[in-house]
């Protein structure tokens, strides 16, 4: 069993056909849980697992799944970006620490994103921003940006650029680590090649490294008289600093990829365990009963509180039931009752 900070509960979030159940098969994929990659195209991934869904190429019905990442548990949860099945993904935000907001990077903030933005910051959750489709003609992250800050009224910082060479997206720069990664073609993006960043993009990768440390330090963080002293921080200390404005809610990261083409998926994964937080960093889950209201630990030794988010009838088992546990120990067998109807 995985202890509190080793988990992420995390949501995709995104307009419709901006890719997010691509990504979350990419996801699948690297995490080892699948061993071949399906495509929303062919009707085959695993998370449009609906007839419906593999007809019209479309996600109706939250799907959670679940996968191993550097030491984390991530539960992920794919949700639907059509406007018409708004409330499944409402249904899903309830349960969720934080999450994953895909964008197209030829159409930036859409109708729905801007949706489902609100939802997320209805529920406070921190918020991850992936621009998605990089390879695409048209393609302009800068302009996701701009976007993102006038339409959805946050603070986006790039954490990434992209690597384009002969008019061909082949990875990213990590503004972070200061370091290229680019991604094999051949193991379809297995394997990843890490090297300097090349003397062409070296002034404007240091230029947008000081910009996210200037956006990241704000009065009152431990580690600014660090930073003006010496004026630079290990990478490992600018993560621990990222990670703080991330679950303030003062930033909004924003990576970049190509999930149809295999670029960017892991480096999104290292930001999700590195950035979002865990059910022990999020703060007490409030609830109510009799008119008091309460704080849940997050423990295994309290009493069992959980919530019941999605139900379905499957063909092969039978009633199937997903829940979160806020708190508490779920056990096979158990008897549980049910705080709104007292059964």
């Amino acid at each position: 069993m995985h202890s509190a900070s080793q988990l992420r509960n995390i949501g995709i979030l995104a307009h419709i056909d901006a890719g997010k159940t691509t990504l979350t098969e990419r996801v699948l994929f690297y995490t080892g849980v699948i061993p071949l990659m399906g495509e929303v195209h062919d009707g085959n991934t695993v998370t449009d697992w609906m007839s419906q869904e593999q007809e019209r190429g479309i996600t109706i019905t939250a799907a959670s799944i679940s996968c191993l990442w550097k030491g984390a548990h991530i539960n992920l949860i794919d949700t639907p970006g059509h406007v018409d099945f708004t409330v499944e993904v409402e249904r899903s935000l309830r349960i969720l620490d934080g999450a994953v907001a895909v964008l197209s990077a030829v159409d930036g903030v859409q109708s729905q994103t801007e949706a489902v933005w609100r939802q997320a910051q209805h529920h406070r959750l921190p918020v991850l921003a992936f621009v998605n489709k990089m390879d695409r003609e048209g393609a302009d992250l800068h302009q996701v940006v701009a976007d993102i800050e006038a339409r959805l009224g946050v603070h986006p910082v790039l954490f990434q650029f992209p690597l384009v060479e002969e008019e061909e997206f082949v990875g990213v720069i990590d503004l972070i680590r200061r370091t290229v990664i680019r991604f094999d073609r051949e193991s379809k993006g297995v394997l990843m090649h890490t090297e300097e960043i090349p003397e062409a993009f070296a002034d404007e990768a240091e230029i947008a490294r000081e910009m996210l440390l200037d956006a990241v330090l704000v009065e009152g963080d431990p580690l600014i008289d660090q930073y003006l002293l010496e004026g630079d921080l290990a990478p490992e200390a600018v993560l621990e600093a990222c990670a703080r404005a991330v679950r303030l809610g003062r930033i909004v990261p924003v990576f970049c990829g190509a999930a149809l083409k295999n670029v960017g998926i892991q480096p999104l994964l290292d930001a999700i365990v590195d950035l979002l937080p865990s059910p022990a960093e999020c703060e007490p889950e409030r609830c109510e009963r009799g008119g008091d209201s309460f704080s849940l630990p997050v423990t295994l030794d309290h009493p069992m509180v959980a919530m019941v988010f999605k139900r379905l009838n499957d063909l092969r088992v039978g009633s199937v039931t997903t829940l979160r546990v806020f708190s508490g120990t779920l056990k096979a067998g158990q008897k549980v009752q049910n705080a709104r109807t007292g059964e």
